[in-house]
């Protein structure tokens, strides 16, 4: 994504802007209530929060729940099949614009799109309507402690000198396999955090992982999206999945059974080294064993040419949308809420304070800025020239697509399946859930 560094940096500055409403006007006339079902459980609690505060400060009914991790889309298809349905919710880009268009309402008039500093955060319908709008932009990499990985630097015989030289998927797995081999000396229990392949981890694999062969197939054929992916680049899948359960604090042969807050913990507790996850992760990893100054992030290198070139993978997939099939009251609450979200003094310092969050809006000035040691890493990537890897995985069919790798990686993790049938899961995979999306 290449125009992140522009916006990310306009994200952070300290440019004001007049005359912010800490209530939208209409907020106060509201008779409607709000809905909304959240994506990230991780944010459950601060939602919950701002929810009661915006009741209490308008009377107005706000109502927050939170999908668990992974079924966000089968909830929502259960919520919106209710008479009570949610009022606002998210799509993941324009494959989920694509499922949701007829429930989006048009937003080219709101108070929340006249923030957004760039149409590139805005999801347009077929004759220009803004139907998604982008409220978090997200960097993700492999994540790293730089002490723990100095101290392997200064073991008698280390592949590396320092960590700078990691510039290409051979020198990551050759440092790996040397630290893997003398985890005891080095004290750690593996070089990568465990590959955890329940409903809370899997997505980090099957999703996140899976977006660097489409990158790359994208790329290297000057595409956007396809209905038939060709998977060039499976074998470097392969190698990074490889490298990611045999390098590692457990047995491939435990994976099903290990959890996201497993992976996470073992780095906070410097049992290993690498851990690929995102800046949201900076809220599990703070206030254990790895200071702030340690944190660190890699690109992820799959082995593909020109790789030194390449940076953290950067964008979102996280649009608001408002359902149009909610009554007018409900409709111009939930734009109220929205607004107030993104401009009140409590909706900005709960996005970027106690979320953490990076967002797109004009409102986020100076003193409304997350403090993330791994947005800082993020920004030296954009700094130091490199090419951002673009959210690719947006383009996935469905989510029915992504379990169908994700069950593949798994029992090839287990010695129970091939690769093979993880190159048919991704390919066939592929083809046939765009031509059933198509029925």
């Amino acid at each position: 994504m290449r125009n992140y560094k522009k916006y990310l940096a306009a994200a952070m500055s300290a440019a004001m802007v007049a005359g912010l409403a800490v209530v939208p006007a209409q907020a106060e006339e509201a008779t409607g209530k709000v809905y909304y079902l959240n994506f990230k459980p991780e944010q459950a609690e601060q939602w919950e929060e701002l929810a009661a505060a915006y009741t209490e400060e308008t009377g107005v009914d706000v109502q927050v729940v939170t999908a668990a991790s992974g079924t966000y889309e089968s909830t929502l298809k259960s919520e919106m099949a209710k008479s009570e349905a949610p009022t606002m919710f998210q799509v993941n880009g324009p494959v989920g614009l694509a499922t949701w268009k007829d429930y989006c309402y048009d937003m080219k008039d709101s108070e929340l799109y006249s923030y957004l500093k760039s149409d590139d955060f805005a999801l347009k319908g077929d004759n220009d309507e803004v139907l998604g709008i982008a409220y978090v932009i997200e960097t993700y990499g492999i994540i790293y402690n730089k002490a723990l990985l100095a101290d392997y630097c200064a073991l008698d015989n280390a592949v590396i000198a320092d960590a700078s030289e990691i510039t290409s998927f051979d020198t990551l797995k050759a440092v790996a396999d040397d630290i893997q081999a003398r985890k005891d000396e080095l004290g750690v229990a593996g070089a990568f955090t465990s590959a955890g392949m329940d409903s809370s981890s899997d997505w980090r694999f099957k999703t996140h992982l899976a977006n660097l062969p489409i990158y790359y197939e994208y790329q290297a054929d000057g595409i956007g999206s396809t209905d038939a992916i060709k998977g060039t680049y499976l074998d470097n899948y392969k190698a990074i999945w490889d490298l990611y359960i045999t390098d590692a604090t457990c047995e491939p042969t435990m994976i099903a059974s290990m959890t996201g807050e497993d992976a996470a913990a073992e780095f906070a507790l410097c049992e290993a080294v690498f851990y690929q996850n995102g800046t949201w992760a900076y809220g599990d990893i703070q206030g254990n064993d790895v200071a702030d100054e340690d944190l660190g992030m890699l690109p992820i290198y799959i082995g593909v040419e020109g790789e030194e070139n390449q940076g953290l993978c950067t964008g979102s997939e996280n649009y608001w949308c408002v359902n149009s099939k909610a009554s007018e009251e409900d409709i111009q609450a939930t734009l109220d809420f929205m607004a107030w979200v993104v401009s009140s003094d409590a909706g900005r310092s709960s996005l970027a304070n106690d979320m953490g969050f990076v967002t797109p809006f004009s409102t986020f000035t100076e003193e409304y800025q997350a403090a993330n040691p791994l947005l800082d890493v993020a920004n030296e990537y954009i700094d130091a020239g490199k090419t951002s890897v673009a959210w690719c995985f947006t383009t996935m069919p469905s989510e029915e697509w992504k379990n169908g790798v994700g069950s593949a990686l798994l029992e090839y993790a287990q010695g129970t399946g091939e690769w093979d049938s993880v190159v048919t899961a991704f390919v066939d995979g592929w083809a046939a859930e765009v031509a059933a999306t198509a029925e």
